[in-house]
């Protein structure tokens, strides 16, 4: 690894720490729900070293290391991290969340596994759609 690629790597880093700091507090000014900003800004911010990581995968044609990226990151932050959340401090789920969201991010998670286990990739249309239900489902939040 360069060194080049190490001061990238902390650069992303640090810059994504000091997003979420930053927009958080703005959010919060606003009167932004916890809920809202933890499946937006949180969700991005912390997201970004995986997406950086997973474009860079992407643009080279290695699509696997972009995708099992993606999904690595998402169960151990799950599994890893809520879980060992959970364990040390009970971890509260609003009703609505346990009613409406959790049950969507199952289904839209069934879906793309269907959509990968059928087609074997994930086109340009599907990134679309995905991106279009995310927004919706923004909108519809806010």
């Amino acid at each position: 690894m360069s060194h080049r690629s190490l001061f990238a790597g902390l650069a992303l880093l640090i810059g994504a720490s000091l997003l979420i700091d930053a927009a958080t507090t703005i959010a919060r000014e606003f009167g932004i729900s916890e809920a809202v900003i933890g499946l937006t800004i949180v969700a991005v911010g912390t997201s970004l070293p995986e997406l950086a990581t997973s474009v860079v995968a992407a643009f080279r044609r290695h699509a696997e290391i972009a995708l099992g990226n993606v999904i690595g990151s998402n169960i151990f932050n799950i599994l890893g991290i809520l879980g060992l959340t959970a364990v040390v401090i009970p971890v509260p789920v609003e009703a609505s969340m346990a009613s409406f969201d959790i049950p969507l991010m199952l289904a839209v998670t069934l879906a793309l596994i269907a959509l990968v286990l059928v087609a074997g990739r994930i086109s340009r249309f599907a990134g679309l759609a995905m991106l279009a239900v995310y927004t919706g489902y923004m909108a519809w939040l806010l």
